[in-house]
């Protein structure tokens, strides 16, 4: 036990977790106010592995109807995912985070700092696939977008609650698969809004891109408008 309350549990680590957190926080304020200075719409978009985060990314670098997409994709290894969305046409990034299961604010503001923005609107942050570490760290982004698939099953937002709750939207993905892997569509719906009820929802296929429309849509809506004046934070 510990000597300051007869606890179990590591005051200093929790100390430290906390000065992470607070440092992380004071850089996503700065990383925020530097995408609204450029008029770049910064989304962060998390999930499970394997849930099609880069399947969606290829099809929303194709539609994106403002200029080229930028994408900052977070993974354990490889630069598999950034070289796919460059084929795709997005201007897109590579960070490697070895044993790190998230992406941090001062990764993404390093990383920013290599992209050409020139004519960029929509800046993607793809975070490591993983439904708990990264919900707690701010990146600095204007909107969070969690992604579901079919295959996941139906009961996924209850058992992680805090990722769906984070999320201003949610995209149920692989629709077309729902009926092979028996997806009950009104289950999951319903299981969102009891956990989520304020996030959008948007059904859809990236692998057929049906559905993609109303989400570039919506997207488009929340454009920030560029500071044309004056320094950048």
């Amino acid at each position: 036990m510990c000597g300051t309350c007869g606890c179990e549990r590591p005051h200093r680590l929790i100390a430290l977790q906390q000065s992470l957190l607070s440092r992380n926080n004071a850089q996503a304020e700065h990383n925020r106010a530097h995408f609204q200075h450029h008029g770049l719409l910064a989304l962060n978009l998390l999930s499970a592995p394997g849930s099609g985060k880069t399947a969606l990314l290829e099809q929303l670098a194709r539609l994106w109807p403002q200029g080229p997409v930028g994408v900052i994709v977070g993974d354990l290894a490889t630069d598999n995912d950034a070289r796919r969305l460059q084929a795709a046409g997005a201007q897109a990034l590579q960070i490697r985070t070895g044993d790190l299961c998230h992406l941090e604010a001062p990764q993404v503001a390093a990383a920013f700092e290599q992209l050409d923005i020139t004519d960029m609107t929509l800046l993607v942050i793809e975070n490591v696939g993983n439904l708990v570490c990264p919900t707690a760290f701010d990146l600095g982004e204007q909107l969070r977008l969690a992604v579901l698939s079919v295959t996941e099953g139906e009961d996924k937002p209850l058992k992680y609650p805090a990722l769906f709750q984070s999320a201003d939207a949610v995209v149920i993905n692989k629709s077309d698969l729902a009926d092979a892997v028996g997806f009950q569509r009104q289950e999951a719906l319903a299981n969102l809004r009891s956990i989520a009820p304020r996030a959008r929802v948007f059904e859809l296929s990236a692998r057929t891109g049906s559905g993609l429309e109303p989400l570039v849509s919506w997207l488009c809506q929340h454009l920030p408008v560029a500071e044309p004046h004056g320094p950048h934070p």
